[in-house]
C-alpha cells in the first residue's frame, strides 16, 4: 500500500513532529505501530524534480559561426561561485536575459522519465561549455523547442527552478499492510496511528450538502443479506473533464492513472478515507431502481475491464431492471461507468460482508482497490460521511446540483463490541506496571470509548472500523504497539514469566520439546510452502485417500495444489542443498497436509524428518557413517518415548509409491509413523 506524504498532511500536521515529519522519522514511528514501511520513494511532477536547474542571467553573448551554424558563446551568472561559460545554439539568446540554466552534473529526462544525458563540462566546437541554457521541453514544463525560455522575473540568480515554478515533489511510503489491519488501508487510517503515538489532532473535511430538489431519485432494494448498508445520491448537470492538477498529483503519487474528475474523486475517497465507492451514469440505470441480489450460476456478466465472466451464484451483484450492472465490492459493469457524455451521476457507497466480496474476488481472480478493502472490512459508520464528501467534491470540480434526497439503507445499526479490560491483566501480559491512566489514554487516542470505569477494571468499546479487535487480548496488543515494544525492558536472562502452567497437554510445549531433541541430534528445522505442483500427487496417487485441494487463483503450476503429503517440499529442500554441494543433511518440519472429501475440507498436522548423505562425519576415532534406516528408527523411538509411548507394533511397508522400503509403527493398531527410503519415482519428480 502506497501512502503519499503530501496527501497524509491533509489529515495530520506531521511538521509538528520532532523531526518535522521526515521520512526517516515516519519510517520508525509507523513500523513500531505495526505498519511496516518497506520503502520510501520520491515522486516528482516533472521527472528528476528539476534538480540542478536554477534561475540564471546571461551576462554576455557573442555570436560565432561554425559549419554554417550560428552559435553563441555566453557567460552566465547561475548563482555559483564562478561565472559559467556556456555555448548556446538558440537564436533568441541575448545578454541581460533571465533564463533557466542546467548546471554541471544535472541529469536530463524525456517526458516519460527516461534518462537522456547528464550535463558535463566539455568543449563545443573548440569552446568551453559548462552547462546548458534551456528551452521549455528540456526543463519539462512545456513542449516548445523554438528557443530558450526567457523569464520575466527579478528572482535572484541561483534560485532553484523547482521553487521558481512552484513544483514541489512528494515522497511515497510503501507500507506492508497485514490482513488484520483493515483500519489502516487509507491515508486517514495511517494518520490515526500517528495520532495515537504523538497526540497530534486529525483534520477532516466538513461537507455541507445543499439539496436542490428530488427530481431524480433512485430506488434501492436489498434482496441479499450480504449488503447491510447502502448509501447513494444523484448529482445532475455535471461536466466530465480532466481533474485539476492537485487531484491528478495525489493519484499519480500512489501509482494511479487519472481518468476524469468524477472517477478520480471516487478513487480519491477510496484511498483517502478507505471507503470504496462507485459512480454510475444515471441514464444507464434502467427503471430508476437498483437491486442488490445474487444471480443464478452461469449468468454472463461483462465487467468494466471488458471481460465477460460466468457467475457462480456466490457473487453479490448490483442490478437494475435489465440485469446486472456491477459486481458489488469488486468491479462495475462495462456499460454503467462514467463517460465523457455523462451529465448525471448516481454515487454509491455501501457496506458488504467481507466474506462475500473475498469469495467473488477469488473466484474471478479480480484484485481491485475496492475488493482489497471490502474483503478486510470497511467502516460501516463512515459511509454517509464519505458520500457527502464525494458529492461536495464533484460539485466543486465538475459542477452540477444535487437532485435527490440521500439514500441511507441501514436497517440494523451495527452493535459495537464491548470488551471488559482488567488493568492488572494488561500489566501481566505486557510485563510492565503501565499506569491505568496511560492505558486509557492510549485507547482513547485509538478511538475506543471507556465505560463502566472502576479504576482497575473498565469496558472498552471498539470503534466500528476496528473489525479485528474483539477480545481483551486484542486490546492488550493495541496498547502494546502504541506504547512501543522498544519501551518494554527485557530481563537479564531473557525469559518470560507465565501467568500459569497449562494443566492439559500443551501442543506448543510438546512441539518445542521435540524440536530441542532433534536439534540436539544435529537436525535443522525447515519451513516450507504448503503449495506444490499437481504432478507430485500423480506420482503417489495410489496411496492417496482423499481428493486434492486445488488453488483457484494459482500463481503458477508449481504452486497449483495444496500438498497431501509432507515429502514433496522436504525433497525439494534436499535437492536445492545437494545441488549446492551440501550433501550431508538432517532436517525436520512441522507442517500440515490438506485434503478434500466431498464438500468437506480436512487439515492434518505432521512431523516430517529427512536425512541424506552421512549420518556422522569422520573423526579421529571413527570412520564416517552413512545414513541408514536404523538411524531414523532410533530417533523415532526416542521421540515416542519423550511422549510417554513405550508400547507399539511394527510392520513392513509394501507396495508403496512413497517408500521403496520401510517400516510402519502403530499404536493400538492405529498407524502413527512411517519411515523408509523414498521411492525413486517420487524422488525424480
Amino acid at each position: 500500500m502506497k501512502i503519499s506524504l503530501n496527501w497524509l498532511r491533509d489529515f495530520i500536521d506531521i511538521s509538528k513532529l520532532p523531526a518535522q515529519g521526515s521520512p526517516e522519522e515516519l519510517d520508525v514511528l509507523l513500523t513500531n505501530t505495526g505498519l511496516e514501511v518497506e520503502g520510501i520513494e520520491p515522486h516528482d511532477k516533472i521527472p528528476g524534480g528539476l534538480k540542478g536547474f536554477v534561475v540564471g542571467e546571461v551576462l554576455t553573448c557573442e555570436k560565432f559561426e561554425v559549419k554554417e551554424k550560428t552559435l553563441s558563446l555566453t557567460t552566465v551568472d547561475a548563482g555559483l561561485d564562478e561565472i559559467l561559460t556556456i555555448v548556446c545554439g538558440a537564436a533568441n539568446v541575448a545578454a541581460g536575459q533571465k533564463v533557466i540554466v542546467a548546471t554541471p552534473g544535472t541529469q536530463l529526462y524525456d517526458k516519460e522519465g527516461k534518462e537522456l544525458f547528464k550535463i558535463e563540462k566539455r568543449k563545443v566546437y573548440g569552446q568551453p561549455s559548462e552547462g546548458m541554457i534551456c528551452a521549455e521541453d528540456e526543463i519539462g514544463i512545456g513542449t516548445s523547442h523554438d528557443g530558450i525560455l526567457v523569464l520575466n522575473t527579478d528572482a535572484p540568480n541561483g534560485t532553484p527552478a523547482a521553487s521558481f515554478f512552484d513544483i514541489s515533489g512528494d515522497l511515497v511510503l510503501e507500507i506492508g499492510l497485514t490482513p488484520n489491519r483493515a483500519d489502516a488501508a487509507s491515508h486517514w487510517g495511517v494518520a490515526r496511528d500517528i495520532r495515537a503515538v504523538t497526540g497530534l489532532p486529525i483534520q477532516l473535511p466538513s461537507p455541507a450538502l445543499v439539496i436542490e430538489s428530488n427530481a431524480h431519485p433512485i430506488a434501492v432494494e436489498i434482496k441479499d443479506a450480504g449488503c447491510d448498508r447502502f448509501c447513494g445520491i444523484t448529482i445532475d448537470g455535471i461536466q466530465v473533464a480532466p481533474s485539476p492538477a492537485w487531484l491528478q498529483e495525489r493519484l499519480q503519487a500512489i501509482g494511479l492513472r487519472p481518468i476524469n474528475n468524477v472517477v478520480d474523486i471516487t478513487n480519491f475517497i477510496c484511498h483517502g478515507l478507505g471507503q470504496p465507492m462507485h459512480a454510475y451514469d444515471w441514464n444507464e440505470i434502467k427503471g430508476g431502481k437498483l437491486i442488490v441480489d445474487s444471480l443464478p450460476a452461469g449468468t454472463l456478466f461483462k465487467t468494466l475491464d471488458g471481460v465477460e465472466r460466468k457467475l457462480t451464484g456466490e457473487e453479490l451483484m448490483i442490478c437494475d431492471a435489465s440485469g446486472a450492472i456491477g459486481m458489488a465490492g469488486v468491479m462495475g459493469g462495462e456499460d454503467s461507468g462514467i463517460k465523457d457524455s455523462t451529465t448525471r451521476v448516481f454515487l454509491e457507497v455501501a457496506h458488504f460482508k467481507p466474506e462475500r466480496i473475498r469469495k467473488a474476488s477469488q473466484i474471478h481472480g479480480l484484485k481491485t482497490d475496492a475488493s482489497f478493502r471490502f474483503e478486510r472490512g470497511t467502516d460501516i459508520q463512515a459511509k454517509l460521511f464519505a458520500l457527502e464528501y464525494a458529492a461536495q467534491l464533484i460539485q466543486e470540480l465538475a459542477g452540477g446540483k444535487i437532485t435527490s434526497e440521500p439514500i441511507d439503507f441501514y436497517p440494523t445499526t451495527v452493535s459495537l463490541v464491548e470488551i471488559p479490560v482488567s488493568v492488572r491483566r494488561v500489566q501481566q501480559y505486557i510485563g510492565v506496571e503501565l499506569a491505568a491512566e496511560r492505558i486509557k489514554e492510549i485507547l482513547t487516542l485509538l478511538d475506543f470509548k471507556i465505560e463502566a470505569d472502576k479504576g482497575d477494571e473498565f469496558v472498552a468499546i471498539s470503534p466500528a472500523y476496528r473489525v479485528d479487535v474483539t477480545r481483551e487480548a486484542d486490546i492488550i496488543e493495541e496498547i502494546l504497539r502504541i506504547h512501543g515494544l522498544d519501551n518494554i525492558p527485557l530481563s537479564d536472562h531473557l525469559s518470560a514469566n507465565f501467568i500459569s502452567e497449562f494443566p492439559l497437554l500443551d501442543k506448543e510445549r510438546v512441539q518445542l520439546n521435540i524440536s530441542q531433541i532433534l536439534t540436539a541430534k544435529g537436525f535443522q528445522e525447515i519451513i516450507t510452502n504448503s503449495l506444490t505442483k499437481a504432478d507430485a500427487h500423480k506420482a503417489i496417487e495410489k496411496d492417496l485417500q482423499f481428493e486434492t485441494v486445488e488453488i483457484l487463483n494459482r500463481l503458477s503450476e508449481d504452486l497449483g495444489v495444496m500438498r497431501q503429503h509432507m515429502s514433496f517440499a522436504g525433497l525439494e529442500v534436499l535437492a536445492h542443498n545437494i545441488n549446492r554441494r551440501q550433501k550431508d543433511l538432517k532436517v525436520f518440519e512441522f507442517g500440515k497436509t490438506y485434503h478434500k472429501k466431498g464438500p468437506k475440507y480436512i487439515e492434518k498436522k505432521h512431523l516430517a524428518l529427512f536425512t541424506t548423505g552421512l549420518w556422522a562425519g569422520e573423526t579421529w576415532s571413527s570412520a564416517p557413517t552413512k545414513t541408514a534406516l536404523h538411524h531414523l528408527y532410533q530417533v523415532s523411538i526416542e521421540l515416542m518415548r519423550s511422549l510417554g509411548v513405550t508400547q507399539f507394533e511394527t510392520d513392513t511397508i509394501e507396495n508403496s509409491s512413497v517408500f521403496a522400503f520401510g517400516l510402519r509403527i502403530s499404536i493400538n493398531k492405529k498407524a502413527c509413523l512411517e519411515l523408509g527410503m523414498i521411492h525413486p519415482n517420487l524422488a525424480s519428480k
